[in-house]
């Protein structure tokens, strides 16, 4: 005799699909294991360890017996000094009260949507875009509605497209500068005029700057600063201070916003990792030493961007300069017109791991992460070199 099961999937976990840079990255570990040698180009990660300012107060915060629960929110110290990073880096007045702390950039996006959004809403998202911002939309309930951006413009958002997407259920704006995957990074007047629209239509943007100090050519500004009442702004300590596994994010924006965040937050993790705040605090206040870390990894990355580019582009793979974050986009059309089937052959033949871009909204293209040594990068190049070669596309 047989029973049915005795528990149902959700529609909304059926719903959700797998990150594709989770796929790749397991795939690569895969081989790994089996012996073989990948390199992996698909992980947003930095190669650089935690500055040794940031570890020592972490074991300071051990030592002391800083592990107990925090507020919901965040230790008040680490709020008040957000409060001052975003006043003094990027012009905006958010109060402490109107600043939360979260388990990762990825938790305080969650939260903002689910505080925000209700089923039926719809939401605009440049594309390409970080193939979590449509999963963590839909899983509200709301629509995503991708906004085109083109290779030939460096995936420039272009206003006029944005408001012609514009509907009465459209609530929010999704914004990412620099940007995951392509690299872009928005200037003053598209921002500007991305904030006249959301004043005008009464719409929220959600921004997420998670990658603010790894601009190269371009300069960076905070959407926040041209409309304050229409923004939530994201970031956190995993990039800039190489933090990704300390799991700290943080958000500032409307009293009101960041409150329902803070609910949403009491009845899921609660507060994120004591010790992981206390490290996160010696990052912003020590600013000497963590600036002097920031300037490090910048010149680095631009040194990497240059050869990843220039040698993708000599291979025949259209790669666009991007002006910011740690990654390229590339086309691989002429290795094939799919862009799972290309990222398949250079992860098969040439042993390289790289993020097909379809849930980037970018067919045709994958992302690489430049986050790697120059001399991984010149390995890089020449194993997708001689998979061009084995196709017989050179």
């Amino acid at each position: 005799m047989t029973t049915a099961a005795p528990f149902r999937l959700s529609g909304r976990a059926q719903s959700l699909k797998p990150s594709s840079t989770v796929a790749v990255t397991t795939r690569a570990l895969e081989l790994r294991r089996a012996g073989i040698d990948v390199i992996s180009m698909s992980v947003g990660e930095p190669d650089f360890d935690t500055p040794a300012h940031i570890k020592a107060a972490a074991v300071a915060a051990i030592e002391s017996g800083k592990t107990k629960y925090t507020g919901v929110n965040g230790i008040p110290e680490l709020r008040e000094a957000i409060s001052a990073k975003f006043a003094r880096e990027n012009g905006l007045s958010y109060a402490p009260d109107a600043v939360t702390v979260t388990s990762g950039g990825k938790q305080a996006l969650f939260n903002a949507f689910f505080a925000l959004l209700n089923p039926g809403d719809e939401v605009l998202i440049p594309a390409p875009y970080w193939v979590s911002y449509p999963e963590m939309v839909a899983f509200t309930g709301a629509v995503p509605v991708a906004v085109p951006t083109t290779p030939e413009t460096g995936f420039m958002l272009d206003p006029a497209e944005v408001e012609a997407r514009i509907t009465p259920r459209t609530r929010m704006i999704i914004l990412n500068s620099p940007g995951n995957p392509t690299g872009a990074v928005f200037p003053p007047d598209v921002l500007r005029a991305v904030a006249d629209l959301a004043v005008r239509h009464g719409l929220m943007i959600v921004t997420d700057e998670m990658y603010e100090h790894l601009v190269y050519d371009a300069e960076q500004v905070s959407i926040g600063t041209y409309a304050p009442d229409h923004t939530l702004t994201i970031n956190g300590a995993s990039k800039a201070y190489a933090m990704t596994g300390w799991r700290i994010g943080y958000a500032g924006g409307p009293k009101a916003v960041i409150a329902a965040m803070n609910a949403i937050q009491s009845q899921s993790t609660s507060n994120a990792s004591s010790i992981s705040q206390y490290a996160a605090l010696a990052a912003l206040e020590q600013h000497e030493a963590t600036t002097e870390f920031i300037g490090m990894a910048r010149t680095a990355y631009r040194q990497r961007r240059d050869a990843i580019v220039s040698g993708l582009n000599a291979l025949g793979l259209p790669t666009p300069t991007p002006q910011g974050a740690f990654y390229v986009m590339a086309d691989t059309t002429r290795l094939h017109p799919d862009e799972l089937e290309a990222a398949r052959l250079i992860l098969d033949e040439g042993r390289v791991a790289v993020v097909p871009g379809t849930d980037f909204g970018a067919p045709g293209q994958v992302r690489l992460s430049y986050a790697t040594s120059l001399e991984q990068i010149g390995e890089v190049l020449w194993r997708i070199g001689g998979v061009l070669e084995g196709q017989g596309t050179d």
